[in-house]
C-alpha cells in the first residue's frame, strides 16, 4: 500500500522535459519534515550519514518529476536534497531513491519562479585578460614579429627588390638576437628555438648573396656550418661553393663542393647529381678537362641528363678526341626525354567530353613544361652536332652526314631535316654557296614542311644575288608546299616588290600576316609597301603595330618618324626621333637628320647641339661640316669656322672651294698675313684660279708689298687665257647650232644666242673655280667675298640642298626583309 502515495508521471509527457514544472505539488513541502516518522527513521539510518550535499543548483537528469509520500502534505526527501521514491517495506525503512528534479533546489520556496538556465544571476564573468607585461607573452610576440620579416624578406626577394628584402632580413637578424638574449635571461638554453636561428641566419646569407655581398654571405654561412647544433649545416657548403664560382674562385668552389657532397648521404641522389655536375663545370672553368670528364662519365653511367651529356661533349671536343666525341653524342642522344609525344594531344573519337579535355590540356602548365624540354634537348643536339661536324671526320660534310644518320636512329628523328637545312646554311656562313644550293635542293622531294622550309631558304638565296626569277620560282614552290608559311608568303611578296606591283605585294604580306600575326617581317615589309604606294596613313598604322612589338627597333622608329616629316608634322618627327637617338646614340646620320628638323624649325641651338654631335662621331661628312662652318660665320666666330673648312679640305683635297674658305676666314678675322699666306699655297696647287689671284692682288695692294705686280700678270693671263676658251666653246656651239638649224636661222639671232650662251657660261663656275665673278677686267670691281656681303651671308649651308640630298630619301633599314 506504500506506492499508492507514489505519483508516476503519464508516459505521454516523456517528450517534453519540462513538462509539470510549474505546478505546485505538496509533496514536497518541507515544513512538516520534522513530524514525518519516515523521514526521521531514514535520517537515523547510514543513508542519513552521507555527506551533505554542496551543489547549488541540482542536476536534471529525470526526464519527468517524481512525487513520493505518505501523505498530502508528508514530503519525505533524502539527505542528498532528491525526493525519496521509497517507503518501510517489511517493517525496514529503505532510503529512498528518487532524482531531484532540474530547477528545484532545497532553498527553492513556494511561488519562486522557474529559472532553470540560471539566468537570474546574470552573464558570466569576461574572461581573464592576458598580461601583456609577462616575458613569456613577450617572448611570443617577438617570436612572431622575427617569422613575419623572414617572410617579408622572402617576398620582397621574389617580387625583385634585392635591397628591400636584405633590409628585413637585417632586421629579422637583430631581433632573433634579442629573443635569444630575453629566453637565455628567463629560461635554460635547452629552450631556445634553433629552427627559428636556423631560418633567419639562412635568409640572411640568400640575401647578401642576392645582393652580391659575397664576403657577408659567406661569413654568414660559415657561423651556421661551424655551429654543431645545426644538423644539416653542412649542405650549405654548397651555396658557399656557388659564391665562389661566381668570384672564379674555381679551386675553392670545387673543395666545398666536395665537402658538401661528402655529407650528404647517398640516399639523395638527385642532390648529389647536382653537386657533381656543379663539380665538372668547375673543371671546365679551370681548364681540367680530364677531371671534368670523369665527372660527367659519372652522371651519364648514375643518372643521365642533357646538360652533363652535352658539356661531357664539349671536354671531348677540347681534347680533340674524335672518338669519344661520337660516343658522347650517342649518349647525348640516348638521354630519355620523358615527355609525351603529341598522339595523346589528338582526340581518338568525336566524343565532345574527350574533346573539350584535350583542349583544356593542349596549352596548361604541364604542356609548356613538355615544349621547353623538348625544345631544350633539340637545341642541344642541335648545337652539339654543329660543333663536332667539322671534326669527328675527314671534311665537314661527312661529319654532318654521320650526325644526321645517328639523329635519324634515335627518338629524336624529325632533327635530321633540321640538321640538313643547318648544313645548308653552314655552308653559306662558309660562302660556299653552291654546295648550299644542292643541300637545299636536296629536300625538293621530301614531305611538304621540309620542302617549304629548303625552298624558302633558296628564294631568300637568290633574292640577295638579285636572281629575282629563280628567287620567285623558289617562293612559288615554298607557298605551293605550305600554304600556311608566312616566310614563305613574305618571300613571295618580296619579289614582287622587286618587280613593281605593290597592290599584289600587299596582298602577299597580309596573307602571312594572317597566318603568323606576330611575322614582323611581314608587317614591317607591308608598312613600306604602303609607303610606296604613298597610303601613308596605313603605312603609319603597321609601324605604330610594329613597335608594339619590337619596342627598341631602330628601323621601326626611323619609318615612324619618316612618316610623320612626309605628313609635315616636324614635331613628331623630332619626338620619335629622341627615341630612336635613345636607342643609337652615336648614329650620325639621325643626329644630323634631327638638326636639320630642329634647323628648319628656327631653333639654331638645337640644330647646332645635334650637328656638332653628328660631327663629333663621323667627321667626314661634308654637308654637316658644311653647316657648323656657315654656322660659325653667322655667328660672328669666323676663326672657330676655319677648324671645319680645314676638315673639308683634307677631306676633297682636289676642290679649291673649302680652302678658299679658309683664307677668307683669316682674313675676315683680320689675320691678313695667314690669309696672303694660304692665297699663295692656293695659287700654287690651282694656278689658274681667278679667285685666288683676285684675292693676292687686293692683299698685296693693301699691304703695299712688291708682289702685286707679279700677281696682276698673272691674273691678267689667266683671264685672256678664259676669254679665248670660252670664244672657242661659243664657236662651236654657234655651229653645232647652224648645223642642226640647217641654215634656217637668221645669223643676227644665232649671234644673238651665242652671246646669251657666252653670259651664260661666264655666270657658272667652272669645276675648279666654285666662286668665280664675272669677267670683267676691272680689279676692284670684280672683287667678291667667297662667303657673301656681310649682311648677306647665308645661315646655314652654302647652298639650298635638294629634295634628293635630304638623305638620299631617308632610305634607313628600308631594306626588304626576306626570311
Amino acid at each position: 500500500k506504500m506506492m499508492q502515495n507514489v505519483h508516476l508521471a503519464p508516459e505521454d509527457d516523456e517528450d517534453d522535459l519540462y513538462s509539470g514544472y510549474n505546478d505546485y505539488n505538496p509533496t514536497f513541502d518541507t515544513e512538516d519534515l520534522e513530524n514525518d516518522v519516515a523521514f526521521q527513521q531514514a535520517a537515523r539510518t547510514s543513508h542519513g550519514r552521507r555527506p551533505p550535499v554542496t551543489a547549488k543548483i541540482p542536476g536534471t537528469s529525470a526526464s519527468r518529476p517524481l512525487a513520493t509520500g505518505f501523505g498530502s502534505k508528508a514530503t519525505l526527501t533524502s539527505s542528498m536534497g532528491r525526493p525519496m521514491t521509497g517507503a518501510i517495506q517489511d517493517g525496514v525503512a529503505r532510503p529512498m531513491t528518487a532524482v531531484h528534479a532540474a530547477g528545484y533546489t532545497k532553498a527553492v520556496m513556494r511561488g519562486s519562479s522557474f529559472d532553470p538556465l540560471g539566468q537570474a544571476r546574470g552573464p558570466a564573468p569576461p574572461l581573464e585578460m592576458k598580461n601583456s607585461d609577462s616575458s613569456e607573452e613577450k617572448i611570443r610576440q617577438l617570436e612572431k614579429k622575427v617569422n613575419e620579416l623572414v617572410e617579408e624578406s622572402c617576398i620582397a626577394n621574389s617580387c625583385g627588390d634585392l635591397k628591400l628584402a636584405l633590409e628585413k632580413a637585417k632586421e629579422a637578424g637583430r631581433k632573433e638576437r634579442v629573443l635569444v638574449r630575453q629566453r637565455e635571461q628567463i629560461a635554460t638554453a635547452e629552450n631556445i628555438n634553433l629552427d627559428l636561428t636556423y631560418s633567419v641566419l639562412f635568409n640572411l646569407a640568400s640575401q647578401y648573396a642576392a645582393n652580391e655581398m659575397y664576403a657577408e654571405a659567406l661569413n654568414t654561412y660559415q657561423v651556421i656550418v661551424k655551429n654543431k647544433m645545426f644538423s644539416n649545416g653542412g649542405r650549405l657548403k654548397v651555396n658557399m661553393g656557388n659564391i665562389y664560382l661566381k668570384q672564379r674562385n674555381y679551386s675553392k668552389a670545387i673543395k666545398f663542393y666536395r665537402m658538401a657532397l661528402d655529407q650528404i648521404p647517398s640516399v639523395h641522389k638527385e642532390m648529389r647529381i647536382k653537386i657533381m655536375q656543379n663539380i665538372g663545370v668547375a673543371f671546365i672553368k679551370t681548364g681540367q678537362y680530364v677531371d671534368a670528364i670523369s665527372s660527367f662519365e659519372h652522371i651519364m653511367s648514375m643518372s643521365p641528363n642533357l646538360k652533363a651529356g652535352f658539356n661531357l661533349i664539349l671536354c671531348y671536343f677540347a681534347l680533340g678526341n674524335s672518338e669519344q666525341m661520337k660516343k658522347a653524342f650517342q649518349k647525348l642522344i640516348a638521354v630519355p626525354l620523358e615527355v609525351d609525344y603529341d598522339d595523346k594531344y589528338i582526340s581518338p573519337n568525336d566524343d565532345p567530353h574527350t574533346n573539350l579535355l584535350i583542349e583544356a590540356i593542349k596549352n596548361d602548365s604541364l604542356r609548356q613544361i613538355e615544349r621547353e624540354r623538348k625544345s631544350m634537348a633539340e637545341e642541344y643536339i642541335m648545337t652539339a652536332a654543329k660543333l663536332i661536324a667539322p671534326v669527328i671526320e675527314t671534311s665537314f660534310a661527312v661529319g654532318y652526314d654521320w650526325c644526321v644518320e645517328v639523329v635519324k636512329a634515335s627518338h629524336y628523328v624529325e632533327l635530321a631535316n633540321d640538321l640538313e637545312i643547318n648544313k645548308a646554311t653552314t655552308y653559306l656562313r662558309q660562302q660556299d654557296f653552291n654546295q648550299a644550293l644542292e643541300t637545299l635542293k636536296m629536300f625538293e622531294k621530301k614531305d611538304s614542311r621540309v620542302k617549304s622550309a629548303a625552298a624558302t631558304n633558296l628564294s631568300f638565296l637568290y633574292y640577295l644575288e638579285n636572281e629575282l626569277v629563280q628567287a620567285a620560282n623558289y617562293a612559288d614552290l615554298a607557298v605551293n608546299s605550305d600554304r600556311y608559311n608566312p616566310a614563305a608568303l613574305t618571300n613571295k611578296g618580296n619579289t614582287v616588290f622587286a618587280s613593281g606591283d605593290y597592290e599584289k605585294t600587299a596582298e602577299f604580306y597580309k596573307e602571312a600576316l594572317r597566318n603568323d600575326s606576330s611575322c614582323t617581317e611581314a608587317l614591317y615589309n607591308l608598312g613600306l609597301t604602303y609607303k610606296k604606294l604613298n597610303r601613308i596613313d596605313e603605312a603609319l598604322d603597321c609601324f605604330l603595330k610594329l613597335h608594339a612589338i619590337l619596342r627598341n627597333s631602330a628601323q621601326v622608329l626611323y619609318q615612324i618618324a619618316n612618316i610623320y616629316e612626309i605628313m609635315e608634322d616636324p614635331n613628331q618627327a623630332m619626338e620619335w626621333l629622341l627615341q630612336l637617338i635613345s636607342v643609337v646614340p652615336t648614329d650620325p646620320r639621325v643626329l644630323s637628320k634631327l638638326g636639320k628638323l630642329y634647323d628648319n624649325e628656327g631653333d639654331k641651338s638645337q640644330a647646332f647641339h645635334y650637328y656638332y654631335e653628328s660631327y663629333r662621331y663621323f667627321p667626314s661628312n661634308i654637308e654637316v661640316i658644311e653647316w657648323l662652318g656657315a654656322y660659325y660665320i653667322d655667328t660672328q666666330f669666323c676663326e672657330k669656322a676655319i677648324e671645319y673648312f680645314e676638315r673639308a679640305a683634307l677631306i676633297l683635297p682636289t676642290q679649291v672651294k673649302w680652302q678658299l674658305m679658309v683664307a677668307s676666314c683669316y682674313r675676315r678675322s683680320g689675320n691678313y698675313q695667314k690669309a696672303l699666306e694660304k692665297y699663295k699655297v692656293i695659287h700654287r696647287k690651282f694656278p689658274e684660279n681667278v679667285e685666288c689671284l683676285r684675292f693676292l692682288v687686293r692683299l698685296c695692294t693693301d699691304m703695299g708689298l712688291k708682289e702685286v705686280q707679279e700677281y696682276m700678270t698673272k691674273l691678267k693671263k689667266v683671264e685672256k687665257l678664259k676669254e679665248i676658251r670660252e670664244q672657242r666653246i661659243k664657236s662651236g656651239r654657234d655651229g653645232s647650232a647652224r648645223s642642226r638649224r640647217e641654215g634656217n636661222a637668221g645669223g643676227d639671232s644665232g649671234g644673238t644666242k651665242g652671246e646669251r650662251l657666252s653670259a651664260k657660261l661666264k655666270a657658272l663656275p667652272g669645276t675648279s673655280e666654285p666662286y668665280e665673278s664675272s669677267g670683267s677686267k676691272e680689279i676692284g670691281a670684280s672683287y667678291i667675298d667667297p662667303l657673301g656681303p656681310q649682311a648677306e651671308r647665308p645661315k646655314t649651308a652654302a647652298r639650298k640642298r635638294t629634295e634628293e640630298d635630304d638623305f638620299a630619301d631617308e632610305e634607313l633599314g628600308e631594306d626588304l626583309l626576306p626570311e
